[in-house]
């Protein structure tokens, strides 16, 4: 029988659907389940597709099957799981073969993963994919982290299976170890931020000018058709204009406002804080998260405070058409923002992540994809070392034209009550980068009398500490 190019580990949801893609690529793939009767009830689902699919009832039959140097794609629960088929593995590989991990993994566990196979004679690979279900089946964006050789035996089968942006494949080698699922985690910080801006916006038309659900998706409908054009848009429209089967009411009017998160968001956080890099769009939307799934909470402050009262607004198509520019103005602070995350991760961890190729390899497949990325592709392609992307010519012109705008917006919600974190945030973010002359030197003034900290001085001058006197530095 002829040997596979491939192999996957766990035919759950999104393995399922990556083997049947890598199958209809004319890729012929060997497939593991650790219950068995997933595999045959898997292969009577392939259809046509099963010609190219081994199913393998033992690991030694799965890896037999498998063409040396054997590539095997696990995509099962990420953490402990992932380290426990690694060791089930192992004994039955031989030199350069490659275990792909393709699954939400923290990057730190990646980098670990990676070094602890160094001696072994094995590798490993980090691989980010996104594109949720849909993406897995008919082309994700795929962030590949390992080895350039790794790399190079898995670069036909992942090309050919990836998302195409005008023929252009949606994956890429970014670096070593954990490059790729570090990737794959900013992605995801982004889209976090991305869906809390939407969904800030989707406040102040329904609770701010009371629109219905179907109202606002004929507003999301026609922002689709311009600068906003996007996947996330565009399934908001979708999912604001359908009904519930059981009630007939709007659907997004039955679910209950209690956002889930999966850590990704959080990581994103967490490496941005440790990088010393301000993410405060990711950062809002991840607290919004939370604050979400405190619902009695919640509930119990507004019967404590009750809500303030609207307010008023005299031109609605006005503040429509705002909120239009000030969502296209906060996203631009969120991707730079993701965007400085990964150009200071690069320097720390010696990846020299490709900027340009990163937000090529976003434009198709993946959950924030958008019209907006192809536009970021060439700012980053005529200055790939930029320190900031909303200073390139490009997006500099937009946050001077989307500034006001924002600006009214934020006032606008802030006088009704309605909450906007991430927007709002995005503000004063544009309000600190650009202001040369901040407010830190009454805060390094107070670190110096506290803590005798000391301070760099204006002038230059040689002298780092001030005449606090006897109060000073109490430890």
């Amino acid at each position: 029988m002829q040997q596979a190019e491939i192999g996957l580990i766990g035919l759950g949801v999104m393995g399922s659907n990556l083997a049947l893609n890598i199958a209809e690529k004319g890729n012929r793939i060997a497939v593991y389940n650790r219950t068995h009767e997933r595999t045959h009830e898997f292969l009577g689902e392939a259809g046509d597709l099963a010609g190219n699919i081994i199913g393998c009832d033992t690991i030694e039959e799965f890896v037999a099957a498998i063409r040396p140097p054997r590539p095997i794609i696990i995509m099962i629960k990420a953490g402990d799981p992932v380290d426990q088929q690694m060791e089930l593995l192992k004994p039955h590989l031989a030199a350069n073969d490659i275990m792909i991990d393709a699954g939400n993994a923290n990057f730190h566990d990646t980098i670990r993963r990676f070094d602890a196979l160094k001696d072994s004679g094995l590798t490993f690979i980090g691989m980010g994919v996104s594109g949720g279900e849909e993406g897995a089946r008919h082309g994700p964006s795929i962030m590949v982290g390992g080895t350039e050789d790794s790399w190079k035996r898995v670069e036909k089968v992942l090309t050919s299976i990836s998302a195409k942006f005008n023929g252009d494949p949606c994956v890429a080698w970014l670096g070593t170890d954990g490059a790729g699922h570090f990737v794959k985690t900013i992605h995801n910080g982004i889209e976090y931020a991305d869906m809390q801006m939407i969904a800030e916006i989707y406040g102040i038309l329904r609770d701010g000018l009371g629109l219905s659900a179907g109202e606002i998706a004929e507003v999301v409908a026609g922002w689709n058709k311009g600068r906003l054009n996007s996947y996330l848009i565009e399934i908001t429209e979708k999912v604001l204009g359908a009904a519930d089967p059981i009630t007939g009411a709007p659907m997004v009017d039955m679910i209950l406002d209690a956002a889930g998160q999966k850590g990704t968001g959080k990581w994103s956080v967490i490496e941005a804080q440790n990088l010393g890099v301000a993410a405060t769009g990711i950062e809002a939307a991840v607290a919004g998260r939370v604050l979400s799934s405190q619902k009695q909470e919640r509930e119990a402050a507004e019967k404590l405070f009750g809500l303030p009262k609207a307010h008023s607004v005299s031109d609605k198509k006005a503040l429509i058409a705002d909120l239009e520019s000030a969502l296209l103005a906060a996203k631009i602070a969120a991707y730079a923002q993701g965007f400085a995350v990964m150009a200071a991760a690069s320097k720390e961890f010696g990846w020299s992540l490709p900027m340009p190729v990163i937000a090529k390899i976003w434009r198709a497949g993946c959950i924030i994809r958008s019209q907006f990325l192809d536009e970021i592709t060439s700012a980053f392609t005529k200055d790939p070392h930029v320190a900031n992307l909303i200073v390139t010519p490009a997006f500099s012109e937009m946050v001077k034209e989307t500034d006001g705008a924002l600006r009214r917006v934020v006032s606008h919600a802030a006088l009704s009550g309605l909450p906007i974190p991430a927007l709002s945030s995005a503000l004063s973010y544009f309000d600190t980068y650009r202001r040369g002359r901040g407010t830190a030197n009454l805060i390094q003034a107070q670190r110096d009398f506290f803590g005798a900290h000391g301070f760099d001085r204006v002038d230059g001058k040689d002298y780092h500490h001030g005449p606090w006197g006897s109060g000073a530095a109490i430890y």
